[in-house]
């Protein structure tokens, strides 16, 4: 076999070059001053760890370390997670009007993990993916990298950030591929009614289109607000749900995630099942000492350990709402449940503000504290803030906020 190469020319592959992310693009041109008199607080982080007032419970890392000194998770686990370890999501999220067992569960390297597997499993290349407006950055690389259209419903800000349904169903024709619904959300703090996920599953129904539902916020809500499962909503649209530690415990880290495949009327069939198998073989999911744990993180861990979770970001929600509503030019949309605040801007009252981008990178620059613009989120004019920091940290960067918009009102 001949070549006419005579010279070195390695380039990067399609995939490589169709491969980024939104956030980073932003955020690197976001420059933080190393010798700015004021500490640096950040509000853009969705890391509930990182600033130590919020960690996991005491029985998980016991959990984690009883396995670890059997001796019995140093090999490698089944690539869609040991039996003991399905069993154990099963029974924890199981509900009569969804029933799960471990044939219905594959664990997976993280929530995003299930996603990107989920994307590949239910859309070819070509075809099309309603996604939220705003919505988490991933969801847009995963349709780009695979080559699929991102059609983008609205959500209303004026309704809690509730979909536009009539804008949702405009976007779907023969070849939609599948609906993304993330509740609770990020960006956005919503959570929604079971009003609304019902409308939102009879879209699906009527276009027999079927659902992701990114819940890995599941449970995170705060008073007057009840988190429902997708899934106990409906007999007739088949959903695949994904979840993992990563918030409900503050374990990030950790990298467990998982699919649930909630299909009453097997309109998957076997086919989307073994190519969620399939999928799930491509490169092995999380640390069988993680998966010997799971059982006693998803069942022995105390129910104080959520109360107090709830309890800390309740708090810092109200003085991040009361705090912010008192801007002059700044309009927060009250969180309902998740970790994050998304605050409109009203770019007509600042002199020399001309967008979301700018009011960040003006932030970072003057006052040292950075919040995410909303054009990570494909949503110009908010800025999203992470509401996990210790309150003192929260009220001091609000502090600051005022006094930034202060001086650059009209």
């Amino acid at each position: 076999m001949a070549t006419n190469r005579t010279t070195w020319n390695v380039r990067s592959s399609d995939v490589s070059k169709r491969a980024h992310n939104p956030i980073r693009q932003i955020v690197d041109k976001l420059k933080v001053d190393p010798k700015a008199q004021k500490s640096f607080i950040s509000l853009s982080v969705g890391d509930p760890t990182v600033f130590g007032n919020f960690n996991v419970h005491q029985s998980a890392n016991d959990a984690v370390t009883k396995q670890l000194n059997t001796f019995k998770h140093n090999g490698y686990a089944p690539a869609h997670g040991s039996i003991q370890a399905r069993e154990a999501v099963a029974r924890k999220y199981s509900v009569p009007e969804a029933p799960l067992t471990a044939d219905d569960v594959i664990l997976t390297n993280g929530c995003s993990g299930a996603l990107e597997i989920c994307f590949s499993v239910l859309c070819n290349p070509g075809q099309n993916i309603l996604l939220p407006c705003p919505g988490f950055s991933l969801y847009r690389s995963l349709a780009d990298v695979k080559q699929i259209e991102g059609r983008y419903y609205n959500l209303l800000p004026e309704q809690n950030w509730q979909a536009d349904l009539k804008h949702m169903e405009s976007l779907i024709d023969d070849n939609t591929a599948a609906i993304l619904i993330n509740n609770p959300s990020n960006p956005c703090g919503s959570v929604y009614s079971r009003g609304h996920l019902e409308d939102i599953l009879a879209v699906a129904a009527k276009h027999h289109v079927p659902i992701i539902a990114d819940e890995i916020y599941c449970d995170l809500v705060f008073k007057g607000n009840v988190f429902y499962p997708m899934a106990s909503l409906t007999k007739d649209v088949p959903i695949l749900s994904v979840g993992g530690l990563a918030k409900k415990w503050l374990v990030p880290g950790w990298r467990i995630g998982w699919i649930l495949i909630q299909d009453c009327h097997n309109v998957l069939g076997k086919e989307v099942r073994e190519g969620l198998l399939n999928l799930s073989q491509v490169i092995l999911g999380p640390n069988s000492v993680t998966q010997g744990a799971l059982d006693d993180i998803l069942h022995r861990t105390p129910q104080s350990f959520y109360d107090d979770t709830i309890k800390q970001l309740e708090l810092n929600t109200k003085i991040s709402v009361e705090a912010v509503s008192k801007i002059d030019g700044l309009k927060p949309v009250t969180p309902q449940g998740a970790m994050y605040m998304m605050v409109g801007i009203d770019i007509e009252k600042f002199k020399d503000i001309a967008s979301d981008v700018e009011f960040s990178q003006k932030l970072v620059a003057e006052e040292n504290v950075l919040c995410l613009p909303g054009q990570c989120f494909d949503y110009p004019n908010f800025v999203r803030i992470v509401i996990t920091p210790p309150a003192d940290s929260l009220s001091e960067a609000y502090d600051r906020m005022a006094q930034f918009c202060a001086r650059h009102r009209k």
